[in-house]
């Protein structure tokens, strides 16, 4: 289902559901979003445990972002909503916030049924966790160990937005500010889009002359071809460096008109 700003989310979700056959069993989501960094509140999932249950559909939420918020915004759980175990699941990933996407661990909750699945399936394709990666997770979702790690590494992360966001303004690309997640997504530059250049030729072009590395919008979906992202795993150093490649690029004459 695209996120288009401006347009309504369940619009596009009803079509997709009477346009497509068979008829869907599960609706998988995630929000905060990634590469979109959209995201909701609580009324949204109201809403979506309503249309799943009108329409016989289950949903499966992924939670990988919930601790990565900033500027007071506060990631509401799926499970949150009124009804929302009778129609669902919700993941929850340990790779984002504690910063080991290695260990393949996370865990699921909600719906019996649903969970039950999982853990036949599971069953059939593996044995259980490695048992200090278990222990090493219990550890780090310890209340307090978990405060500590999960703040230092929201603040470092909002630091790494702000700086890039402000030296972008600053190089002439606006860019809008992500309230989560550890990406920016980036409208491409109204001259470039004018010109017909896309993302991925957009990517190649800011490697070249800016030496500057973003994933193309495209690699996500036709919606995204107008966009890029960029993953906040530089520091703030780094990140002005690199602010100060794209401003040398998409102000200079001669570059932009070689590319077009």
């Amino acid at each position: 289902i695209p996120l288009i700003p401006g347009e309504d989310f369940f619009e596009h979700l009803m079509t997709a559901l009477k346009q497509t056959w068979p008829k869907p069993k599960v609706i998988v989501l995630s929000f905060p979003h990634n590469p979109t960094t959209v995201t909701v509140e609580l009324d949204f999932f109201e809403k979506l445990v309503d249309f799943a249950k009108e329409n016989g559909i289950y949903i499966i939420h992924d939670n990988a972002y919930a601790d990565l918020t900033f500027d007071g915004y506060k990631a509401p759980s799926f499970l949150q909503a009124k009804g929302a175990k009778d129609v669902g699941i919700e993941f929850f990933s340990m790779s984002k916030s504690y910063s080991m996407a290695g260990f393949r661990v996370g865990f699921a909750l909600g719906n019996p049924v649903l969970i039950n699945a999982l853990s036949r399936i599971k069953s059939y394709l593996d044995y259980g966790m490695f048992q200090p990666i278990q222990i090493a997770s219990i550890i780090a979702l310890n209340e307090e160990i978990q405060h500590n790690a999960v703040s230092d590494m929201v603040m470092h992360y909002k630091k790494r937005r702000d700086v890039l966001i402000e030296s972008f303004r600053f190089a002439g690309w606006n860019i809008e500010k992500p309230k989560a997640t550890m990406f920016v997504w980036g409208k491409i530059p109204q001259q470039f889009l004018d010109a017909g250049i896309k993302s991925l030729e957009f990517s190649k072009l800011l490697l070249d002359k800016a030496k500057v590395a973003v994933s193309p919008g495209i690699g996500f979906g036709e919606y995204g071809d107008e966009y890029v992202r960029f993953a906040l795993v530089e520091n703030e150093m780094r990140i002005r460096q690199a602010s100060k490649g794209v401003k040398h690029f998409i102000n200079n004459e001669e570059f932009f008109h070689k590319a077009v």
